[in-house]
């Protein structure tokens, strides 16, 4: 889906331009309060005036807490989609700095919301501008990127289970400028912007403005290059076949490796780096892509891993996956009752809700409860159709679940017996279900994870 261009900055070209995504069932703005997403959040309330039937819309707001004003800021944000009648909604995020720069630290902080905010089919805008994509460009040609880097940022790419898009690559930033200042309209300058140690900001205000005195037109041509890049990069993909992506039982994305290292390096690195880029993540050097697929090959432990732009991928089995944000676990356990719901952070959200007849369960007893907690180990249970007793430990090992779940599992005990192990398995009782009081009911574990698994 093209971006509009200079003459297009209008909210009916920008309503013609988003038809293709009105069947979405929500769309979401990335709202900072700069210029940039002020100006994308009116053009997007007045498309939506004259199209009635396009989808609701919701800002999200980011608070980085990095700046003395950033509360000041969210209240903006908020005041302004009040005005408007748009929805709001503001996440606070821990920015923790990892030898990767600050901007690169806030970047995954923020995307990690957009993510875990953005439900299947759902769009995400935000407001990147020509000026941006020009920046984006140099500064990965300085990193030495390749055809896909050079591509610099498209019009739009996954975001979990939805769309990120970008509808102003296109319109220069002195032109949303202007279109606010003719509406009188009201943005926050974040004091950052002149903080010229971080290289966006040099090149911006130190190197651009130098480039402009010889070659004025440069972002209308270094756009272009940019285009002809991702063309480029989308034959190559094209070309490559399907990534074949999958799913484990618990949600987290992967790539089966079979058919990915039956091909030469070099096209096997190049199936990685865009699964990465379907990730939302930058793929590392060359040089380490390569020695992470020479780990892959020699097989070894089978758990060749590698860190890559704030996320770890992780081999197990014959697929590599990308693992989940899972927090640590507390010792602790909390009650939970028919009808109750548990939030288990990044782990998602845990249930007990009414059993349909046949389905697998258990009887609880009017006012009993469950203790939820994690593993600790020494736990025992007895699968329902196994037969007899067995360690946690090594049912879980039998089963194939990943090493990074087994101790993040939700588990269900009452007094001390297991009774299900998150939403996959379910125990048999000392105590047959038939010997219980069954006035309480019969019931089963919801458990709506915070990635999708396959059958979801």
């Amino acid at each position: 889906m093209p971006a509009m261009n200079h003459s297009q900055l209008s909210a009916r070209h920008l309503a013609d331009t988003l038809s293709a995504l009105a069947a979405a069932p929500r769309w979401w703005l990335a709202y900072s309060g700069g210029l940039d997403s002020t100006v994308l959040l009116h053009l997007l309330c007045e498309a939506r005036a004259l199209r009635p039937e396009l989808p609701p819309l919701t800002a999200l707001h980011i608070n980085h807490q990095l700046q003395a004003d950033a509360d000041q800021w969210q209240a903006h944000c908020a005041a302004c989609c009040a005005d408007l009648g748009v929805p709001f909604v503001a996440q606070s995020v821990d920015v923790a700095l990892d030898g990767e720069g600050l901007e690169a630290a806030a970047r995954r902080a923020r995307h990690r919301v957009f993510e875990r905010c953005v439900q299947a089919g759902e769009v995400l805008f935000t407001a990147h501008h020509q000026d941006d994509q020009v920046e984006t460009l140099f500064l990965r040609l300085l990193r030495g990127a390749g055809v896909a880097g050079l591509g610099a940022m498209a019009d739009s790419r996954p975001l979990g289970r939805g769309l990120l898009h970008r509808p102003l690559l296109d319109i220069a930033r002195s032109e949303l400028e202007a279109w606010a200042r003719e509406r009188g309209l009201r943005w926050i300058e974040d004091p950052s912007n002149a903080d010229t140690g971080l290289d966006r900001n040099y090149l911006r205000q130190r190197v651009l403005p130098l480039i402009a005195e010889r070659w004025p037109a440069y972002r209308k041509t270094v756009s272009r290059a940019a285009r002809a890049q991702g063309d480029a990069q989308a034959t190559l993909v094209e070309a490559l076949g399907p990534l074949p992506e999958l799913r484990n039982d618990f949600g987290d994305p992967g790539l089966a490796l079979v058919p990915v290292l039956a091909r030469s390096d070099r096209v096997a690195a190049a199936l990685l780096r865009q699964w990465l880029a379907r990730l939302g993540l930058r793929a590392p050097e060359r040089a380490a892509l390569l020695e992470f697929l020479r780990q892959l090959r020699d097989g070894g432990s089978g758990e060749a891993q590698l860190q890559v732009d704030g996320a770890v991928l992780q081999q197990f089995g014959v697929a590599l996956y990308r693992l989940p944000a899972l927090g640590a676990t507390s010792g602790e356990g909390v009650k939970l009752g028919p009808g109750d719901s548990v939030s288990m952070g990044p782990q998602g959200t845990l249930t007990l809700v009414p059993a349909a007849a046949g389905a697998p369960g258990f009887v609880l007893a009017p006012g009993e409860s469950l203790t939820l907690r994690f593993r600790r180990g020494g736990e025992r249970c007895r699968p329902v159709g196994r037969g007899g007793s067995c360690s946690l430990k090594k049912f879980l090992q039998e089963q194939g679940v990943p090493p990074w779940w087994r101790s993040r599992l939700p588990l269900l005990l009452r007094n001390g017996e297991l009774l299900a192990i998150g939403d996959r398995w379910y125990c048999e009782n000392e105590a047959p279900d038939e010997d219980r009081d069954h006035r309480g009911g019969r019931w089963q574990v919801r458990w709506e994870r915070n990635c999708p698994a396959p059958a979801d």
